[in-house]
């Protein structure tokens, strides 16, 4: 087929691709705004634009024709996803806190940092996706069963079959509020982490009707993802900085050359770009400070303090999203952002810097993990990095696509947002990071913190960076998704018995309808969220 042969990934900005990018690029801005505002989540639209582009495919004219291409599909459903959680969670919630503090001349300083966050978010994981820190061989579910789709419209038979009997599956139930995405990650992903991230599902869901133990309201869940997080960042750090690939006689060995061969990203490419990142975040934050007019709040010594904390924040909050996002397909966001701004408040900012730093800090991570998710995606579509040019020149109009996107939704944002505040459409996490700023440091809270963050840390230490075990249970403890936890280990279990006992081809028949699970769990909730088809 056309599709297969193809070796010169399309371009970004073929007339035609560019208009509908931009086009696309709009309509995620608008859905991702509206939702996130009346629901308070962010729907995944990646399976949207698949199908947009795929039904353009289909009219007989010579450019529509083109869309018969999965890289040019995938270029499509990179720019709704990009454009949808770009406004929503990365501009609109941001300066959305501002917004209800009282602070409305601090909305625009707000938009701009969060839109410089929002682009170096995404550049930093273009830079290091495919490397040992994030390898395109990662999970990132979400993408899978984006290229799933996409590959099952392109070549049709018993693939398309699978893929539409796992999406009925999907929709049905999601109707019946089994949450499916969990339930096809847990075909996909790593069962080590996974299993941690079931059993935090379980303790959040059934220890206050047990025990009554609140796990969120004691900061039980914070305490562990602190310890964890920090551990992670130090193994993080082992992994990009803690290899020199030299002998001690200076020669570079032979294990260390196959190991960096196996990515697209050398790790001395990774760890000059996360060095880059932050300095990019010290000097947003510095920005940020200036026009903020923190320089009139604040002391010298407390405002130096501030550009670099929310610096640091800001990375380490990209690095713990993207990890969970790897390996889950869920990103605990908000949650890890409240966390940021639990330890400014504990440091004793003011309450304008804490709004600053909340925005800033929830600005970061969600463009990281989607841009994963649409390039797992482009990854698979190009055949799993077996031609590494055209793989790096696919992700390269990826990335252009997704700025595009990004600039399209800072420009929606900017235009909508005083209309959304006049109604009061605000998004529903907002509030709470606003009256935990009004409210004041709860005495005991930093006891709690230290306290659970020693079993987190012991736990991501005895999992090691490849399993995320610390990481995954702290995620599952901040997530409070109904039956998530069931869907999990169930999913797990059944996974565990097919690979044991079924052939080859079950097996990656198991995956297919796995896509078919998450991609069915995309579309209802994003036509629910729309049309409202469950009260």
């Amino acid at each position: 087929m056309e599709n297969e042969q193809e070796k010169r990934h399309p371009k970004t900005f073929e007339p035609f691709a560019f208009i509908l990018i931009v086009a696309t690029s709009i309509l995620g801005a608008i859905i991702g705004m509206q939702i996130v505002t009346s629901l308070g989540v962010t729907p995944n639209t990646a399976i949207i634009g698949a199908l947009v582009a795929m039904l353009i495919a289909r009219i007989p004219i010579n450019w529509f024709l083109r869309y018969k291409s999965v890289h040019r599909q995938n270029l499509v459903q990179t720019a709704i996803s990009s454009a949808t959680f770009g406004a929503a969670n990365s501009l609109l919630i941001p300066i959305g806190i501002p917004y209800l503090m009282g602070t409305p001349d601090l909305v625009v300083p707000m938009l701009l940092g969060a839109a410089l966050a929002m682009f170096a978010d995404a550049t930093i994981l273009y830079k290091i996706f495919d490397s040992k820190l994030f390898p395109a061989s990662g999970t990132w579910a979400p993408g899978v069963a984006t290229a799933e789709s996409i590959k099952a419209g392109d070549k049709g038979g018993k693939r398309a079959g699978l893929l539409g009997i796992g999406a009925l599956i999907g929709v049905v139930g999601s109707y019946l509020s089994i949450p499916m995405s969990a339930f096809g990650v847990a075909f996909i992903g790593n069962i080590w982490a996974l299993g941690m991230f079931g059993v935090g599902l379980l303790i959040r869901q059934y220890s206050m009707p047990l025990f009554q133990i609140d796990v969120n309201a004691l900061y039980i869940a914070h305490g562990v993802m602190i310890g964890a997080g920090i551990v992670a960042l130090v193994q993080a750090a082992i992994l990009v900085f803690g290899v020199s690939g030299k002998k001690k006689g200076g020669t570079t060995t032979g294990s260390e050359k196959v190991s960096d061969a196996e990515y697209t990203r050398p790790i001395a490419e990774a760890r000059r770009t996360l060095g880059l990142g932050f300095i990019a975040y010290l000097v947003i934050s510095l920005l940020i400070a200036i026009i903020g007019g923190l320089v009139t709040h604040m002391s010298v010594g407390m405002l130096i303090g501030f550009i670099v904390f929310a610096a640091f924040a800001a990375f380490v909050h990209e690095i713990i999203v993207g990890i969970a996002a790897m390996h889950s397909g869920w990103f605990p966001a908000f949650a890890v952002a409240f966390i940021t701004l639990l330890g400014g408040m504990m440091i004793g900012f003011p309450p304008v810097a804490l709004a600053l730093l909340a925005g800033f800090s929830a600005a970061t991570g969600p463009a990281f993990a989607d841009m994963g998710f649409d390039l797992k995606t482009g990854y698979i579509l190009r055949g799993n990095g077996k031609d590494k040019e055209l793989e790096r020149e696919g992700r390269k109009q990826q990335y252009i696509t997704a700025l595009i996107a990004f600039a399209v939704a800072l420009v929606t944002v900017a235009l909508a947002y005083p209309s959304y505040f006049a109604q009061n459409l605000v998004p529903p996490i907002d509030k709470v990071y606003v009256s935990t700023i009004q409210a004041g440091a709860t005495p005991g809270v930093a006891n709690q913190l230290l306290l659970w963050a020693i079993p987190g840390a012991i736990l991501q230490l005895i999992g090691g960076s490849k399993r995320q075990l610390g990481v995954m249970f702290a995620t599952g403890l901040l997530i409070a998704t109904a039956n998530a936890c069931w869907a999990v280990l169930v999913g797990i279990a059944i996974r565990f018995l097919v690979t044991r006992f079924a052939k080859q081809e079950a097996v990656a028949s198991m995956t297919i309808l796995a896509a078919g699970f998450i991609a069915g769990d995309a579309l209802y909730n994003f036509f629910n969220s729309v049309f409202k088809l469950k009260k």
